[in-house]
């Protein structure tokens, strides 16, 4: 007997289920999200277990993780590109659990990407430094809406970073005012010296593949916009075409049309936005330090 297992993670507990052939229902059971507990309730079928599809959640890679090294075959599916039938009445977590399984049973499940657990810390470093950069950038236009609004006057982002208590206060006499400029400051200078330590970090940890070298000669790719796109790309061979991976970097139009005429839009979010972020910062990098690029923008 073949068997067909679907898992419907969530937050604190996830929910099990095991078809066979005929797409009924095996064994099915909740669990709390302890990896152990699954693992044992799931050695019994182990020899029968085809594979066992997880949902693509944020929370996926322990389980996955914990599958793949107890030696399941796992596939991750990729929710966004799963459809149940529009007339169900009434779903629920083992009904989806189910659904997993049984297109999994029918070969048809759309699968997401299961990254190399080796490569996967290195690159969610290079995430988090593009979280501290977004803060660090939140916290430089503040100080700019605070000075314009009470100065009229407005001040380069450069100017900013080197201003001093004595700039400050000339600038802002007000103390209130001050105190709000310099907490802002603080924690600029603060999110600057960890992106620093991240991107040491980075640089140390992983080196630009071969076939990734290339990056560095496109206008606007540095070092660090380089390494992103290696490793949110992963296995470059997983895209069938250039097309394919254009659209995973979310650089195709999402459209539908009918008879000439537009019908809504397809899935826009479908992608890699870390990705997507990488192009256009090379993009406006590009813009602004290369003279022949900026002439033609």
């Amino acid at each position: 007997m073949q068997l067909y297992g679907g898992i419907d993670l969530h937050a604190n507990n996830s929910v099990v289920v095991l078809l066979d052939e005929q797409d009924r229902v095996v064994y099915q059971k909740r669990f709390p999200n302890q990896l152990e507990q699954i693992l044992h309730q799931l050695a019994f079928y182990q020899g029968a277990i085809e594979g066992v599809v997880v949902e693509s959640t944020y929370n996926w890679y322990w389980l996955v993780d914990g599958l793949m090294e107890a030696g399941y075959t796992v596939h991750l599916a990729n929710t966004a590109a799963i459809q149940q039938y529009e007339g169900l009445k009434y779903t629920d977590d083992t009904s989806d659990a189910r659904w997993l399984a049984h297109l999994l049973r029918l070969g048809v499940l759309p699968e997401g990407y299961i990254y190399p657990k080796a490569e996967r810390a290195v690159r969610d470093l290079l995430r988090k430094r593009g979280q501290l950069v977004r803060q660090k950038t939140a916290n430089l236009l503040s100080i700019q809406n605070l000075l314009t609004r009470n100065t009229g006057a407005s001040m380069s982002g450069n100017r900013i970073k080197q201003l001093s208590a004595a700039d400050l206060e000339r600038l802002v006499p007000e103390a209130d005012l001050a105190l709000a400029v310099r907490s802002n400051l603080a924690v600029m200078h603060c999110l600057a010296s960890e992106i620093a330590l991240l991107e040491r970090t980075i640089k140390e940890r992983v080196k630009l593949r071969s076939g990734f070298t290339s990056l560095l000669t496109i206008s606007g790719i540095g070092d660090i916009l380089a390494l992103t796109i290696m490793l949110e790309t992963g296995d470059i061979g997983r895209f069938a075409t250039v097309g394919h991976f254009a659209s995973y970097c979310r650089c195709v139009a999402s459209q539908k049309l009918s008879n000439g005429k537009r019908k809504g839009q397809g899935n826009v979010k479908n992608g890699n936005k870390y990705l997507a972020w990488a192009f256009v910062e090379a993009a406006n990098f590009a813009v602004r330090y290369n003279g022949q690029i900026k002439r033609y923008y």
